[in-house]
């Protein structure tokens, strides 16, 4: 049975009193740390047709979060599977990233370029959906600083804390609202939009989604039952795709077209 320390437990009345207060974040993160073993703490807001707010972000070893600004909070979140709990309005509670992320995820060049670049080995996230559209996320991680995954016993308290969690941060952004309604689609549009005004390159509605599934780690049978459609013809489509970029790589997709994800 899981239990918690004194110590523990006032930092757990420490956060409790610090609700409405912008002491939150890291009262949260202090009280977490007591309860097992974090190397890395981040707590942002996702809305639907802006940006991330960035509530807190501590680390032990800066790599973590150096790139956050410039590459991650510019458009390529869109391509986080943490992201992907917001826009598919899933139920709250704790997830590990390793869980959600698509089949070629670790294969992909949003790894390659961005996550590795954290040195994260590890990552779990406690998401919240909130009625205004927005979504809170307090992701923690591990990094090579430690250098190891969290064990069974770690996530097993995580999952134990997960209501406390979820509704500590539902009091305290309760009032966050989000105008628009995210959907892919949209992203897809745009994308297409500035390919064709600053590329000339034209791409039909289905080789922009496939071009999408592919940033975010899909396989070509995953993009195939993401978009009801044999590997095959998703082969066809990523084949024009890549015709039509004048490419031949993932690399060379990533780097064309994310600069243009940011809606």
């Amino acid at each position: 049975m899981f239990t918690l320390t004194n110590s523990t437990h006032k930092h757990l009345a420490a956060a409790i009193e610090a609700l409405g207060t912008p002491a939150f974040s890291e009262c949260l993160y202090e009280w977490l740390q007591r309860c097992f073993e974090i190397d890395n703490g981040t707590v942002l807001a996702y809305y639907q047709t802006s940006k991330p707010d960035v509530f807190f972000a501590h680390s032990r070893i800066k790599q973590v979060h150096s790139h956050m600004e410039n590459d991650y909070l510019s458009g390529i979140y869109l391509l986080d599977p943490f992201h992907s709990l917001h826009v598919n309005k899933s139920d709250n509670g704790l997830y590990r990233l390793r869980d959600i992320a698509p089949d070629h995820f670790h294969r992909n060049e949003y790894f390659a370029n961005y996550y590795a670049r954290t040195t994260l080995t590890d990552e779990i996230g406690f998401h919240v959906a909130l009625p205004g559209g927005v979504s809170v996320h307090t992701c923690l991680g591990r990094d090579k600083s430690s250098g190891r995954n969290f064990t069974a016993r770690d996530l097993n308290t995580a999952r134990n804390l997960s209501s406390i969690v979820c509704s500590l941060i539902t009091v305290q952004w309760k009032d966050l609202t989000a105008s628009g309604d995210y959907k892919d689609e949209l992203v897809v549009d745009h994308l297409r939009a500035q390919l064709q005004q600053h590329k000339d390159i034209r791409l039909s509605k289905r080789q922009g989604e496939v071009a999408l599934l592919i940033l975010r780690g899909h396989s070509t049978i995953s993009i195939g039952l993401c978009l009801e459609i044999s590997p095959q013809t998703v082969k066809v489509f990523r084949k024009q795709l890549y015709r039509k970029c004048e490419i031949s790589s993932q690399a060379e997709l990533f780097s064309l077209m994310t600069r243009y994800l940011a809606l």
